[in-house]
């Protein structure tokens, strides 16, 4: 790549261009984006999409010819309304995230060519330019510091909170590396100082931008797709055992049946090939039939209305989904690698607690009181001893410690005295302090720095009224400073010296302001959000670049430490230490990784899911961005680069933990909706089959016509698929554990009550079709179709109530009924539309009005599959 001179004044215009043709541009690739057509079609690879299609092919091979369109149309419509509302949602929620990355694009930054000094895009710099940074803004491209001296946070890139110091040196941009103290790199931020960024790497060719390209891999299958793959096998093979059953059934009908058994007719009718092909005919559509009634066609549109719904209701709770499996794979989460910063903890260093000279704490319970002299001093000490400014009465600039210090004190009182500063030497890691010389109202120097290099060398302290007293009690303050170092709280001295301070640091009688406490502090949800990841089953490992001592305080105030000898913490050493089989035999116990590395989130990851886990991970730098990718669901933070949200599948928008709480309980939601839904549509599906194969054998060829079994479909399908996308979120399923990635989604108990309730159901119809004192009940002998329009009304209403005892495993079958209002509503409309075809669906639907005692009748039967599966429910809670 070759680099093009600078000078002072900039890039000129022509420059900018051959540098751009030479070198490339600013703005980072991605992958090729599938057309909505291409997505569209992608989404026929669905396993039970294939059957659905294969379906459609026999129907309109056999069946055309009969005229039956009507259920050919409805697999027609299912097929196209799965596949493009899955489509669409993909889409939408991509294009949602398409549209924040342009965002970040759009973002300026103040670049020095010929013309002066303007704001571009940080798409348009390109190698060579002259890029101005101060603090509070990115570093928007990778190069050389040519000027200034500037305070960079590189967490983003390596992890590491500690923020490192960068100024002008010898070399150039052949080896790049983070430690260099020339260097800087696209993705940090600048936390003090100012300078000028000399351009060498743009776009892909940056550190930020070559990790991007990295991300841009397909993942592997999600938990719950898994799952629908093996039932759809599952039903397939149940559709096609049943489909054969009836054709053979029908055959048998038409051949043995039919003539009593007789040899002699039974051969006449096998020797007439006329006959026996429309015998055949015949049972090849009644299979058919009966496979599409097998087979949910809904279940692919359940799923994805049920994600694309709880995705939009997400967002509400600071929840953005980028992919829509990425929600149930939440739910189904049995491990969480998580961050500390900005995760569990706030994100933003506070001063918490002031300890004067007499070992008085002043916090939150106590708070200093303002308009004493000792409140002035720390304020005073704040404003001037920092590099940290006012800006709109908000601390800007400087390092973190510094902007928490100005925090601690805001806002100023108006009577504090004026000072102006006159010197002071910047606090610098190898010396450990900082100092500020001011006169005016205060004519006297004030020092700040780490308590092992400032205590010792205080002989006097100010109290709260500004006397000055000789320091003749150290243990105290030494104690409480050793009690918050335990608590993960960083210690600072505030002091004056009244004689100047030089950089070798000769302190000679520093007079004590007080000892202050600093730390990035728990969320105050965070302990409780933890409990209640935990109660649901799940293992919270926190990851974090501290050392061992504070991971562990902060891991004990956020609750994943309970005190019990099993739980290991573990730091980055001792992990490459250990091989993968030793491991993963720890890692059940493992709840704290501290100074960890990028390389061994990737590795916890790998390991983890080849246990045959479901990982969660948490993160919001570069460096989180392969283990984001690799996990089964990732958490990319809001706050967070644009890497780790393209790598990440959910971006938690707050930063905050309980919203990855919220998270997993929406993916659980989501797949008790599913298992919901399936339970009803099997127990209607059950029925119908039951119903087709039953009704030949007991003199009703058709017990349902194929416009009807299309209104059933629809039921079953689409109208019943939007009725349990709206199940609320309940707490309770937080207390229950996480289902394992291989486990199947119809359990044992869904199993029982298809079974049972559908058995039932069957039952309950060919009891109504066959008994005799229930024909003339239904006007039967003045004309058949009131009987047929009765069980039809039985069928659907069978149906409707079913739903009811599907949606909820509770003997109250209203319980949270009012938190879905759509369950209700589209309940109450396919009543109503039943209604409608039994007055005046005519000859199409086969049915004729029924009087009003004919319908009470036929509810009080429907209503019978409510006490007997409260029966069922009694039984197994007895069990």
């Amino acid at each position: 790549m070759r680099q093009p001179s600078h000078s002072r004044h900039g890039l000129s215009p022509e420059e900018v261009e051959r540098s751009r043709r030479e070198n490339g541009s600013n703005q980072l690739s991605h992958k090729k984006r599938n057309s909505f057509f291409h997505q569209y079609l992608e989404s026929f690879g669905d396993p039970i999409i294939k059957i659905l299609l294969a379906a459609l092919a026999i129907n309109l091979i056999f069946l055309f010819r009969h005229a039956n369109w009507f259920e050919s149309a409805g697999i027609a419509v299912a097929l196209f309304l799965a596949t493009f509302v899955s489509t669409l949602s993909e889409y939408g929620s991509e294009s949602a995230f398409i549209k924040l990355q342009e965002d970040a694009a759009r973002i300026s930054c103040r670049l020095r060519r010929t013309d002066g000094v303007k704001s571009h895009p940080i798409g348009e710099i390109v190698v060579g330019d002259l890029v101005l940074l101060q603090a509070g803004e990115r570093v928007p491209a990778d190069g050389l510091l040519i000027s200034g001296r500037l305070t960079v946070d590189q967490s983003a890139l390596n992890g590491e909170s500690k923020e490192v110091t960068k100024h002008p040196g010898p070399g150039d941009f052949s080896s790049p590396d983070l430690r260099e103290k020339n260097q800087l790199f696209r993705g940090s931020v600048v936390t003090a100082g100012d300078g000028v960024l000399l351009v060498q790497a743009v776009g892909d060719r940056t550190f930020y931008g070559a990790l991007s390209l990295e991300m841009q891999e397909d993942t592997r299958e999600s938990p719950l797709k898994a799952k629908l793959a093996h039932l759809a096998r599952v039903i397939s093979r149940f559709g096609y055992v049943a489909a054969a059953l009836t054709g053979i059934a029908d055959l048998l009908n038409s051949v043995v049946l039919n003539y009593g058994g007789h040899p002699e007719l039974m051969l006449a009718e096998l020797q007439n090939p006329g006959a026996m092909l429309s015998n055949i005919l015949h049972a090849v559509t009644l299979a058919v039939t009966v496979l599409v009634v097998a087979v949910p066609e809904g279940l692919p549109m359940m799923i994805t209305v049920v994600l694309s719904r709880n995705m939009f209701r997400m967002q509400k709770d600071h929840v953005m989904v980028r992919k829509l499996v990425g929600i149930e794979t939440a739910g189904g989460i049995n491990l969480l690698f998580t961050d500390k910063t900005g995760t569990l903890t706030r994100g933003k260093l506070a001063a918490t607690c002031l300890i004067t000279g007499d070992a008085v704490c002043y916090d939150d319970t106590r708070p200093l009181p303002r308009g004493t002299r000792l409140f002035d001093l720390l304020a005073l000490s704040s404003v001037h001893n920092s590099e940290s400014m006012l800006s709109d009465g908000e601390p800007l600039g400087g390092n973190a410690t510094d902007r928490a210090l100005l925090g601690f004190v805001l806002p100023l009182p108006t009577g504090l005295p004026v000072c102006q500063k006159r010197g002071g030497i910047p606090f610098d890691s190898a010396r450990k302090f900082s100092t500020a010389a001011v006169t005016g109202a205060f004519q006297h120097t004030f020092v700040k720095g780490a308590p092992e290099k400032l205590l010792a060398h205080c002989r006097r302290y100010y109290t709260e009224s500004g006397d000055i007293r000789p320091l003749t009690r150290v243990y105290p303050l030494n104690q409480k400073w050793q009690e918050l170092t335990r608590d993960a709280v960083r210690v600072l001295v505030l002091a004056v010296s009244e004689s100047p301070v030089t950089e070798q640091g000769d302190f000679d009688d520093l007079i004590l302001i007080g000892l202050v406490g600093i730390r990035d502090e728990i969320r105050p949800e965070a302990r409780r959000a933890v409990q209640q990841v935990q109660g649901a089953g799940v293992q919270v490992v926190m990851i974090t670049g501290d050392n061992r001592d504070t991971a562990a305080a902060i891991a004990r105030e956020a609750g994943l430490l309970t005190g019990s000898r099993r739980e290991r913490i573990l730091d980055s050493a001792e992990l490459r230490r250990l091989s993968d089989g030793e491991l993963a035999r720890l890692l059940p116990d493992i709840r704290v990784v501290a100074r960890a590395l990028p390389t061994d989130k990737s590795r916890l990851v790998r390991i983890a899911q080849e246990q045959g886990l479901v990982v969660g991970m948490t993160g919001d730098g570069i460096n989180d961005a392969p283990a984001l990718k690799k996990a089964d669901v990732g958490f990319a933070m809001g706050s967070g680069t644009e890497v780790a949200k393209e790598a990440g599948d959910i971006i938690i928008l707050d930063n905050n933990f309980a919203s990855i709480g919220k998270a997993i309980l929406y993916g659980r939601t989501i797949f008790k909706s599913i298992q919901k839904f399936i339970v009803f549509q099997l127990t209607m599906n059950l029925c119908a089959v039951g119903v087709s194969i039953i009704g030949p054998f007991i003199g009703i060829d058709a017990p349902v016509t194929v416009i009807q079994m299309l209104w059933i479909n629809i039921i079953m399908d689409t109208l019943a698929g939007l009725a349990f996308a709206g199940e609320a979120p309940l707490a309770e399923y937080m207390q229950e554990p996480p289902k394992n990635r291989l486990d199947p989604v119809m359990t044992g108990p869904m199993f029982g009550q298809v079974f049972c309730m559908g058995c039932f159901t069957v039952a309950l119809c060919i009891f109504f079709l066959k008994t005799d004192w229930i024909r003339p009940l239904f006007r039967f002998d003045e004309n058949p179709i009131y009987f047929m329009t009765a069980f039809f009304a039985l069928f659907i209403f069978t149906g409707i109530l079913n739903s009811f005892n599907a949606r909820t495993n509770r003997l109250n079958l209203l319980a949270h009924l009012r938190e879905n209002h759509s369950f209700i509503t589209i309940m109450a409309l396919v009543t109503a539309v039943q209604l409608a075809l039994i007055y005046f669906g005519g000859s199409l639907f086969r049915t004729a009005g029924l009087r009003l005692s004919e319908l009470l009748f036929v509810l009080a039967l429907s209503l019978l599959v409510v006490p007997v599966d409260l029966l069922r429910k009694c039984y197994r809670k007895l069990k």
